[in-house]
C-alpha cells in the first residue's frame, strides 16, 4: 500500500522550457519566420502579443496590429513545425549531467518523472538513453500555447501517467506555466532565464535558474518524501 501511494506522487517536467532555454529558441525560430515574411518582430512584440497565448489566435491579433496580409493559420503551422525541428537538434545537448542527477534523485525516492516535450518523441528518445524506465517516461506535449501550456496540459500529463495532480509538481519555464499549474491544482518549481525574467512568477513554490539534484530535494520536501 505504501508503494502504491508513493507512485501516485510525481513530477511533470516541461523539458523544452525548463530543462533548456526553449523560450529563446522559440523566439529565434519565430523571428526568422517573420523576417522571411517581412513581418516586424522583436522581444517586446512577443511579450505583448504572443507569450502565453493560443498561438493562432495570438498571431491573428498581432498580424492585425502590424497590418500584414499573412495568414495566422499558416504562420502558426510554420512556427510549430520549425520549433519542433529545432528542438530535435537542441534537446540532446540539454540532457546534461545536472538534469540526469535531478531525475535520479527523484526516482531513487520512488517518484515518477514525466518528461514532456513538443519534439518528435522517437527522434529525441536516444538522447534520454539510460534515463527512461517505468519510472521515467517521455510525454508528447501537443499544446498550442506560445511558450507555455494551459492547465489542461498539466492535468493531461498527470492523468495519462496515473499521477494525482495534487501530489504532482509541475516544473515549468515560464510565469504562465506557474499560473496554469496552480489552476491544475499542482505545486510548481519555475526555472527562470533572461528571456522570461520579465514574467510574473508569483505562486511558484520555488524559482531556480537550473535543474540539478538540489532542486530535486526541494521537490521531495514539497511532496513530503523522506
Amino acid at each position: 500500500m505504501a508503494e502504491e501511494t508513493a507512485m501516485k506522487k510525481g513530477v511533470v517536467v516541461e523539458f523544452d522550457f525548463a530543462a533548456m532555454n526553449g523560450a529563446e529558441l522559440l523566439y529565434r525560430t519565430t523571428e526568422k519566420i517573420f523576417k522571411d515574411g517581412d513581418i516586424p518582430f522583436d522581444a517586446v512584440a512577443e511579450a505583448r502579443y504572443l507569450a502565453g497565448g493560443n498561438l493562432q489566435g495570438a498571431l491573428a491579433e498581432y498580424f492585425a496590429a502590424v497590418k500584414t496580409k499573412k495568414t495566422a493559420q499558416k504562420a502558426a503551422k510554420d512556427i510549430t513545425d520549425a520549433f519542433r525541428a529545432a528542438l530535435g537538434t537542441a534537446i540532446p545537448k540539454a540532457v546534461t549531467p545536472g538534469f540526469k542527477a535531478f531525475v535520479k534523485a527523484l526516482v531513487d525516492k520512488g517518484l515518477k518523472v514525466v518528461i514532456a516535450t513538443r519534439a518528435d518523441i522517437e527522434a529525441v528518445k536516444p538522447a534520454f538513453e539510460g534515463l527512461l524506465s517505468d519510472a521515467v517516461v517521455l510525454h508528447q506535449e501537443t499544446s498550442v500555447t506560445y511558450g507555455s501550456v494551459k492547465w489542461d496540459a498539466w492535468k493531461r500529463a498527470s492523468i495519462s501517467n496515473k499521477l494525482r495532480n495534487f501530489l504532482t509538481v509541475a516544473v515549468t519555464g515560464s510565469g504562465y506555466g506557474v499560473k496554469s499549474a496552480l489552476l491544475a491544482g499542482m505545486g510548481s518549481i519555475a526555472v527562470i532565464n533572461d528571456h522570461v525574467a520579465y514574467q510574473d512568477f508569483g505562486g511558484a513554490d520555488y524559482v531556480v535558474d537550473k535543474l540539478d539534484a538540489s532542486v530535486a530535494q526541494k521537490i521531495l520536501d514539497m511532496l513530503k518524501v523522506k
